[in-house]
């Protein structure tokens, strides 16, 4: 038998919920069947080609819904779940007692962990350090910025490689991992510990671009990444250089699309505006404290049209 799990891909909350669901499906549906993985990216175009659907069972994890019928387990907790109104109105309209949604929750993997256990009396004591961890990486609960940002404990630092290594196939190998093993020893192991070195130096030189690039006006931050050869940053760096600011709006560009983000300090005593409800008015989404929107790659005169729109709106200077 073979499972097909579609995560979040280069996301610790996407790894994890890959994780945990394929353990618990393990333990307690599908014990002797091969287990694969496809890691899922928020494009321009997203599109489910039914070639994705090629398991006897399939499952999507901690990213959108597909309304294919070969899709069997499906979590997802971010409000922006949906690509159209229509795959809203399937799932309401199915009630498949496999599928479940609610962006109440912080994290994928602690809804899957929640779900499992009061619907299959399954909790696995030893996953607990990873649900624990999840929650605060995904939820944005760390407590200060430096512990966000400097990376001292394996998580931060499975983060890094994870949000940042090229290629879908380590991550996979850390989610077989995260499966069986302390997130200590996963960190520590040669080949990870190998790939995080170069990519600490990297964010640590993502430190000082942003810190160069980065203006901060009426508690909103702006920067523009586009050809400074930063597919990626740690999304907390931005109040950890300005601690009293609000807001975040970045352009940047990868190999797959350019990219909006949007965020909003964890740390800031009062947030006004849903930037998922912001961004999906531009084809994004994300939660109500964090979202993107992603263009197509080479769109970045679009990407910086929408920006500066967002960033006006944040900033109160609309009108």
């Amino acid at each position: 038998m073979k499972v097909r799990v579609l995560y979040h891909d280069h996301c610790f909350d996407g790894a994890a919920s890959a994780a945990y669901f394929s353990r618990f499906l393990k333990e307690t549906h599908h014990p002797s069947a091969e287990y694969h993985y496809t890691g899922m990216a928020h494009t321009a175009d997203q599109i489910f080609a039914d070639s994705m659907f090629d398991g006897d069972v399939n499952a999507i994890v901690d990213f959108k819904y597909s309304p294919n019928h070969r899709l069997t387990w499906w979590f997802d907790h971010h409000q922006s779940a949906f690509l159209c109104t229509a795959d809203a109105d399937h799932f309401q309209a199915a009630r498949n007692p496999l599928h479940f949604f609610d962006p109440a929750y912080r994290s994928c993997t602690k809804f899957i962990r929640d779900i499992a256990r009061e619907k299959f009396g399954y909790e696995p004591a030893d996953l607990a350090e990873l649900v624990h961890w999840a929650d605060i990486i995904d939820g944005a609960q760390y407590s200060t910025p430096q512990e966000a940002v400097e990376l001292k404990a394996a998580a931060t630092k499975l983060v890094l490689v994870i949000e940042a290594v090229k290629g879908s196939e380590l991550v996979q190998r850390i989610i077989r991992d995260m499966q069986a093993m302390p997130l200590e020893e996963i960190i520590a192991q040669p080949e990870i510990s190998a790939v995080f070195t170069p990519l600490h130096d990297r964010h640590l030189r993502s430190l000082e671009v942003i810190g160069q690039k980065a203006r901060t006006e009426d508690g909103v931050i702006f920067f523009d990444l586009v050809g400074d050869s930063l597919e990626g940053y740690n999304k907390f760096v931005p109040y950890y250089l300005f601690p009293d600011a609000s807001y975040t709006v970045s352009v940047s560009e990868s190999t797959f699309r350019t990219k909006v983000s949007v965020g909003s300090s964890p740390w800031a005593a009062k947030i006004e505006h849903n930037l998922a409800s912001i961004c999906e008015r531009y084809g994004g989404g994300g939660h109500p404290r964090v979202g993107a929107i992603s263009f197509p790659v080479g769109a970045v005169e679009s990407a910086r049209k929408a920006a500066a729109e967002i960033v006006a709106e944040l900033r109160g200077k609309t009108g």
